[in-house]
């Protein structure tokens, strides 16, 4: 099933970093809120922090949402 939201927020890796996809191109791994509102802002939504992270729906969180991150 494809995603209807333009961002997609992957379960942790082995390593604590989620992959984070913005418009079917993966930017890179996150490992925090901070880490995403980065790439987002990177991808064109400037003033973006992590309190609008949390709240979007434009994100879609998953294995677990904004609270969930590795080691």
């Amino acid at each position: 099933m494809a995603s209807t939201q333009p961002v997609v927020i992957y379960p942790p890796d082995e390593e604590g970093g989620r992959r984070v996809r913005v418009d079917g191109e993966i930017l890179g791994r996150a490992y925090s809120v901070r880490d995403v509102a980065r790439f987002m802002q990177e991808a064109g939504l400037e003033g973006w922090d992590e309190m609008d992270v949390v709240r979007s729906g434009l994100i879609e969180w998953r294995g677990g949402g904004p609270d969930v991150w590795g080691h």
